[in-house]
């Protein structure tokens, strides 16, 4: 068995619904596959002493997920007060007005076609919802409305798609860009460096123990598929379903279909920089 602690990040161990810090407690969607790995994570974040609390990503439109989070917060002694979103692909975001229809709560989100209510979200906003601070950090890449939320009292990190409990990420060109997706993760490395975040809350996977680990291996990984990908060009390699062919080749050819998104974001950024 493979020490988690040797692992990038080091995963906590089984993704499950509970507790993850003191104010962020995980609802585990069920809606596993290749891309969603256990499924997604709908966190439910409150002061211990609040009454009121704040969900990020509900999740795909299942309504007994929706309301087994509605079920979980009520357990906590908490009302949902507010849903954020970390961006709006649809195993985050699609639950989101039933959601909201559900709690009568309103939805903040970058994007204004997935806003519910009068208030978006944006680079520097402070979510303070029962006394609760949350802290809007953009982190484009994935997707061009990509956040993350930083959660200062339990020095951890939300990352949404951004950083995964496990494995790494895609970029979803043509909407996500490669060099917005570096110029995040080096965001959220100043966080762990000079905010002291310890802990990621991903999206998906187990929470990391080790959020400046795991940014580090995300930027290290990156570094390495871009070249792999100069390289395969410059072999004669010119498609990006060529390059994922000769890439990816150890890699599960159901994945394939989003390799071959994040490889045409890396031929973009290579492109732009006059690299190939």
């Amino acid at each position: 068995m493979t020490d988690a602690a040797a692992l990038p990040g080091q995963p906590r161990g089984a993704v499950v619904s509970g507790p993850a810090t003191a104010r962020a407690v995980n609802v585990l969607a069920p809606n596993p596959s290749a891309m969603t790995l256990d499924g997604t994570n709908t966190w439910i974040v409150a002061e211990p002493d609040s009454d009121l609390a704040v969900v990020v990503d509900p999740g795909p439109l299942d309504e007994g997920h929706l309301r087994g989070v509605i079920a979980a917060a009520e357990r906590l002694g908490k009302r949902v007060g507010l849903t954020l979103l970390t961006h709006g692909h649809p195993d985050h975001a699609e639950g989101a007005a039933r959601f909201a229809e559900l709690t009568r709560t309103a939805v903040r989100a970058l994007d204004p076609a997935l806003r519910l209510g009068d208030e978006g979200l944006a680079a520097g906003d402070v979510v303070t919802t029962g006394g609760l601070e949350l802290r809007v950090v953009p982190t484009p890449g994935h997707t061009s409305d990509s956040l993350s939320f930083h959660l200062p009292a339990d020095r951890a990190v939300l990352t949404g798609d951004t950083i995964l409990g496990r494995g790494t990420t895609m970029v979803a060109h043509p909407d996500g860009r490669l060099g917005d997706y570096l110029d995040s993760l080096r965001r959220l490395r100043s966080l762990t460096v000079d905010d002291g975040v310890h802990t990621v809350l991903p999206g998906h996977g187990p929470v990391l123990e080790d959020a400046q680990g795991a940014v580090e291996y995300y930027l290290a990984h990156r570094a390495s598929r871009l070249a792999q990908v100069e390289t395969a060009v410059e072999k004669g390699y010119r498609t990006a379903a060529e390059v994922v062919a000769h890439v990816y080749a150890g890699v599960d050819r159901s994945l394939w279909p989003a390799a071959e998104l994040s490889v045409r974001a890396q031929l973009e950024y290579l492109t732009e920089r006059g690299l190939i």
